[in-house]
């Protein structure tokens, strides 16, 4: 354990403080530099059973476990790792998590340690409640901004391997745009990156019928690639193909190239899985077949988060919103993926509610304390809502 998260473990801090503790500790992936042992001690304070997966590749892995009653299942899902850090154009440390005009500053204040800050503190209050049915899990990793193989995606084949079945998953990440619950995701799109590998003739360029230009059948290729149509598509989700790169090796200006590589990526609507995308760009790329080669990396599948007719938790978060701010959020599967799609499962409707993400990732990376305060009483709203009885 850090000592800064050694002292003061006891849950008297508010939420404030608890935010300040958490990015006092630089857990840059995939270090977690200890925040998962702090908070397993303070979920364990309140009655909760704690399990650490075996760790693998530097990463740590938590579920938390308070059972109630007999009743429905929801697990608070999220990471404790961050991206890198540097003092350079910080106003205050980067791991300093010093208060700026209202606002805390530091690497992780919004993504996504003050959701996890915010959380805690409404844990603390359904704690405190009385009649309360149900199961409340916390799975934690400090593997998400990296690749995300040792994370929470190890934690839901624990999940799976022990037949434990989430009704509902509440994902901590920073989902909201100009103000506290203006925007959740209740589905993320997918991500698959491409390249094309292009093989031609070389030769000289005063005679080019004695070639193939390899840069000139990339052209087409983009070209082709930005005119699919993705038919599939459903409102609210739509599939974007970005081309990232073209590169032909060993140029001179008085030979035609004999190689290029197109490297592109897709983010896809949850219409589609990997493997429908690739075989979509492979068919439409057959003409040129005989000189490409097809390297796939990254695949994340998407997942969607429907209305269901009863017991929705989709609803449960939206009225939740609606109490605390006065409005009702919209909902998007825009952004990059998340690691609510290991969760998402037909008996499983995740969704990802948490504080602005205007500076995430940024230099400056900061959080207003009333933002904060206003996600506490959103996840305090839905976590009274879904666990205590009528």
């Amino acid at each position: 354990m850090t000592p800064q998260l050694a002292e003061n473990t006891a849950t008297n801090l508010t939420t404030v403080q608890k935010l300040q503790k958490l990015i006092q500790a630089p857990s840059v992936t995939p270090d977690d530099a200890g925040t998962i042992k702090w908070l397993s001690e303070q979920l364990y304070q309140h009655g909760f059973e704690i399990l650490l997966l075996e760790e693998v590749q530097g990463v740590k892995n938590l579920i938390a476990k308070r059972y109630f009653s007999p009743g429905p299942s929801l697990a608070f899902a999220g990471h404790v790792d961050v991206v890198p850090a540097n003092d350079k154009g910080w106003q205050v440390g980067p791991f300093s998590g010093d208060i700026v005009d209202g606002c805390i500053y530091g690497r992780g204040a919004a993504d996504m340690k003050g959701g996890i800050a915010a959380m805690l503190s409404a844990t603390e209050h359904l704690c405190l409640q009385p009649n309360i049915r149900g199961t409340f899990y916390w799975l934690l990793t400090s593997d998400e901004e990296g690749e995300a193989e040792y994370g929470s995606k190890r934690i839901a084949q624990f999940l799976n391997q022990h037949h434990i079945v989430l009704d509902a998953c509440l994902v901590g990440e920073p989902t909201s745009d100009k103000s506290v619950g203006d925007t959740i995701k209740n589905g993320r799109r997918g991500a698959l990156s491409g390249r094309v590998q292009i093989s031609g003739k070389a030769g000289h360029v005063a005679y080019p019928e004695n070639t193939i230009n390899a840069a000139h059948i990339a052209g087409e290729i983009i070209s082709a690639l930005t005119q699919l149509v993705w038919w599939k598509d459903e409102p609210g989700s739509k599939t974007h193909l970005q081309v990232t790169g073209v590169t032909v090796p060993n140029i001179v200006d008085n030979l035609v190239p004999s190689e290029c590589e197109v490297t592109f990526n897709i983010r896809y609507s949850h219409g589609y899985k990997s493997d429908m995308v690739k075989a979509l760009v492979e068919a439409l790329l057959e003409d040129w077949q005989s000189h490409l080669r097809f390297v796939w990396e990254r695949p994340c599948e998407p997942y969607y988060t429907g209305v269901k007719e009863q017991n929705c938790f989709l609803s449960l978060t939206e009225m939740a919103i609606h109490q605390v701010t006065g409005h009702y959020p919209t909902l998007s599967t825009s952004g990059g993926t998340s690691d609510g799609r290991f969760f998402a499962a037909p008996q499983t409707q995740v969704i990802e509610c948490g504080v602005r993400n205007h500076s995430i990732h940024q230099v400056n990376e900061h959080v207003s304390i009333s933002d904060l305060v206003m996600a506490e009483e959103i996840y305090t709203y839905v976590l009274k809502s879904f666990f205590c009885k009528s």
